[in-house]
């Protein structure tokens, strides 16, 4: 009996999927070592590797079977997927284009020597950012630069704005999964990309509000509010979009500040300056990695509340997603002292959920845990913090935290105003 790998649900599936993976045709007991690798779309090439046994009768099982060594160890079964790691170092894996699958090379090798040579089995599996029937529709409406994303069937739908942060451009892969679980989303550029600005310079919110406007007035997008989701920089943006404007129904920050951060944002006659930072209180790791977390001021020191984000006129609720080794900033302090600056005025208790040894760029599900890269304004290799296995644990759960979140704050409140 020839040696074949087999997928299931299949040979394709989206990226936030899990694929179990299974070997059959191994004579008993044998030893073998899977290996995955992936090109991206810079052609960079990330690869891991696993040692195995067969069962007693030769299958291998990646759902019931322990990892031996290698990239990881004990029972992973998307272990080839989430440890993938970049030949170049400090080099992230991101998805540009999504209209396109990532193609992962699995292979199984006979035997466990470092560098197997004989090869038993091989498939390539294709996974993809854009879902059965989603629509990827850009948008250059007014001064907006972005690009909705529908889901299959009928509408309207729960809307949510998608922000990342100071690494600029249009990330467009976290709304894309998002719409293939029922939300219309819109991925949101605001500085470097095509007209908009090259740098991160002073922000004004009317853009933000601009975009406010533009999914409040679709008529694929449920009212009577549209949901806020922001990563670090995109965080604190959230944030001050609750606090200024009309419209918002529910927030989820991840690792984000409570502070307006990096430059000023203005909003008609208010202006934020940004929080203080102090690059000489940076710190160099033993590898030679710089570490942020020291740099900034405290934000609820008196010489620097000017900076802090107006949060006792945010309209919540709010759902904080914390890795509690962020080493970007204290995300964890931040979340909590916006929880009791809330409370303090009336508003509700948000929700916080920290993720132990889990750092500072918590993607969606099975991407390989970014814990270090090179940092688009400091120009040089970052610690960002996390360990591998825990950091994709919080992924694939917080990615869950998220759906759940929107899907009843949203879907409550368009229930609530079609009863009006």
């Amino acid at each position: 009996m020839a040696v074949s790998l087999s997928l299931l649900p299949g040979p394709r599936c989206l990226w936030d999927e899990p694929v179990r993976v299974a070997v059959q045709g191994l004579a008993p007991q044998q030893p073998v070592t899977l290996r995955a690798a992936l090109r991206d779309e810079t052609g960079r090439r990330f690869q891991a590797a696993a040692r195995y046994r067969a069962d007693a009768g030769g299958r291998l099982d990646l759902a019931r079977a322990p990892a031996l060594g290698g990239s990881f160890s004990g029972l992973e079964p998307m272990g080839l997927f989430w440890s993938l790691q970049p030949e170049k170092p400090f080099w992230r894996l991101v998805k540009r284009d999504v209209q396109t699958p990532f193609l992962v090379d699995l292979e199984v090798y006979e035997g466990h020597d470092p560098r197997p040579t004989r090869l038993l089995a091989r498939v390539v599996h294709e996974r993809g950012f854009l879902g059965p029937g989603v629509k990827r529709i850009p948008v250059r409406e007014g001064s907006l630069r972005a690009t909705l994303f529908l889901p299959p069937g009928a509408g309207p739908f729960p809307g949510i704005i998608d922000l990342y942060g100071t690494g600029g451009g249009l990330c467009e892969y976290r709304a894309s999964l998002l719409a293939g679980h029922g939300f219309a989303v819109l991925a949101l550029a605001y500085f470097r990309f095509e007209d908009l600005p090259k740098a991160l310079n002073d922000i004004h919110l009317e853009y933000f509000e601009e975009a406010l406007d533009y999914m409040l007035q679709h008529p694929e997008v449920k009212g009577p509010g549209i949901g806020l989701l922001g990563f670090s920089k995109g965080g604190d943006l959230c944030l001050s979009m609750a606090s200024f404007l009309k419209g918002v129904t529910a927030t989820v920050l991840i690792n984000a500040s409570v502070a307006n951060t990096m430059v000023p944002l203005h909003y008609k006659e208010t202006t934020l300056p940004n929080i203080e930072f102090d690059l000489e209180r940076l710190k160099i790791t033993e590898s030679g990695l710089v570490d942020l977390v020291d740099i900034w001021s405290n934000p609820f020191e008196k010489r620097n509340c000017q900076s802090l984000i107006p949060i006792e006129r945010a309209q919540g609720p709010f759902l904080f997603i914390v890795g509690q080794d962020d080493h970007n900033w204290k995300s964890e302090s931040y979340a909590y002292m916006a929880s009791e600056q809330l409370q303090t005025h009336g508003k509700e208790k948000p929700q916080i959920i920290c993720y132990p040894k889990t750092g500072h760029c918590i993607d969606p599900p099975y991407f390989p845990p970014c814990m270090v890269s090179v940092h688009e304004m400091v120009g040089r290799g970052v610690f960002w913090g996390g360990e591998s296995k825990a950091h994709s644990m919080a992924q694939v759960d917080s990615w869950k935290q998220i759906q759940t979140f929107f899907q009843k704050y949203l879907n409550e409140t368009s229930i609530f105003h079609n009863k009006m």
